[in-house]
């Protein structure tokens, strides 16, 4: 009853989850254009994640398993379905997440059959892997009711069914540790729980079994994604596009929505994308996107790319951006192998590397 009455409230104030301000990129997610100078390693068809064994660097394209040496890429085995998500454990086991819907855990990423396979009824939309400190996996699904690559319909829907299961290799079981998510995309070890992005909540929360979740980090001006350990403590966090006031606007307007998703091609639906300025089609996102014919890089963004170096208790301590003006968008998996972080922008279908030397000398705040 208390819940009801204070979504009234906000709905009439325009304020909480009803406001349709934005914060502002500042401190330590101050623009700048580090990821525009990243080298392309790999450009790939549909390149969805990253995983490494501290040696190998493996990329899942489609439903290719590469393994990628220097810029030389081997396939080692295609399924039927896309992979939606890559994990390798701390034995060298890989796990292999399929079109959302079935996990599969194979002794090494050239094994013929699977030591383990997954496929609960409840997945639907599993977007990341990860283990967990005892030696479980643990998948985070976006949604119950739009698969992995329909998710802008899902935050158009105001769409709050993500969850966070554990599954256990031993047992072959499957447990729910959190449901009723803003989009669960991507998680971590961090202390007892888990760190979790909730995306359409814009926000990390500390996931642990028998505690409702917790906000470590909110309030961001992104929708985050994946995460990955840094080698010298804390994280990487990957965000896969920007909010707009147009966006956050358009999803308090039900009606709006309504016709939109029915009668316009989600292509130019006024919503969040992994790559933009490709067709005349596309919605403007307000304010001047463009200047005497040139984009400019404060311009509202419809696409952008972002990668937030996080401490070990998930406070923001730099940030690699590709702005409005940018190529390398739809930052969706970055990782640590050797002396470099290795991305994948999936706007342009690119594995990205940069180097670790310097990054917190120079975007330090």
């Amino acid at each position: 009853m208390i819940a009801a009455v204070r979504e009234f409230a906000n709905r009439f104030l325009g304020r909480g989850e009803a406001t349709i301000t934005v914060p502002s990129f500042d401190g330590a997610l101050k623009p700048n254009q580090a990821l525009e100078s990243a080298t392309t390693v790999l450009e790939c068809e549909a390149p969805e994640d990253l995983a490494t064994d501290g040696r190998s660097l493996y990329v899942a394209d489609g439903p290719r398993l590469l393994r990628l040496d220097g810029s030389t890429a081997t396939e080692i085995r295609a399924f039927d379905q896309p992979i939606s998500a890559l994990c390798v454990l701390a034995d060298g086991s890989i796990a292999v997440a399929l079109a959302g819907r079935e996990v599969r855990l194979y002794p090494n990423p050239a094994s013929s059959e699977p030591s383990a396979t997954f496929h609960d009824a409840a997945f639907n939309a599993v977007n990341a892997l990860t283990q967990a400190r005892d030696g479980s996996l643990i998948a985070t699904d976006g949604s119950a009711t739009c698969g992995v690559d329909d998710w802008a319909r899902d935050l158009m829907q105001l769409n709050r069914s993500g969850r966070v299961f554990r599954l256990d290799p031993k047992t072959r079981s499957v447990k729910s540790l959190a449901s009723g998510l803003g989009y669960a995309f991507g998680a971590g070890a961090h202390g007892d729980g888990l760190l979790v992005s909730e995306s359409w909540r814009h926000r990390l929360v500390l996931v642990a079994e028998g505690r409702p979740p917790q906000i470590v980090l909110g309030h961001l001006p992104v929708y985050p994604s994946r995460l990955s350990k840094a080698a010298s403590g804390g994280y990487w966090l990957t965000a896969f596009t920007a909010r707009t006031q147009l966006v956050e606007f358009v999803l308090r307007e039900p009606g709006y929505r309504r016709r939109m998703m029915a009668e316009i091609d989600p292509a130019y639906w006024v919503a969040p994308r992994l790559r933009s300025g490709l067709s005349f089609k596309e919605p403007m996102q307000g304010a001047h996107i463009k200047t005497m014919g040139v984009i400019k890089p404060w311009a509202p963004p419809r696409s952008y790319g972002l990668v937030v170096r996080l401490s070990e208790d998930g406070k923001p301590l730099y940030s690699l951006h590709s702005r409005v003006d940018g190529v390398n968008h739809g930052v969706v998996a970055a990782l640590e192998i050797g002396n470099d972080l290795v991305l994948i922008a999936k706007g342009p279908g690119r594995v990205l590397k940069l180097p670790l030397a310097g990054l917190a000398e120079e975007f330090g705040s």
